[in-house]
């Protein structure tokens, strides 16, 4: 089956609507940026900790075929973190 490609059409890269980004516009969108605590060490370049150790452990039993997934544990986390994001986004 071929697919027809004539039907589809590129938007434009700009419409007349589109505004330019001007020097004034830059300089107060970066005044606007704000680094939060948990991101500052990693915008000044520290390395976060490693557990050598843990990582160590964890390739050995994958190696192995003792690793086991948790998936109810994944979806659990996954969930409180989402929960977390829309509680924060409320706040805000």
């Amino acid at each position: 089956m071929k697919i027809d490609t004539s039907t589809f059409k590129t938007p434009p890269l700009r419409t007349a609507n589109t505004p330019q980004k001007t020097p004034e516009n830059t300089a107060r969108a970066s005044e606007a940026v704000s680094i939060s605590q948990t991101a500052a060490p990693l915008m000044s370049g520290e390395k976060p900790p490693v557990n050598a150790g843990k990582i160590q452990e964890i390739k050995d039993a994958i190696a192995q075929g003792r690793f086991q997934i948790n998936p109810e544990a994944i979806a659990d986390g996954l969930i409180e973190t989402a929960r977390d994001l829309v509680n924060s986004q409320r706040k805000a």
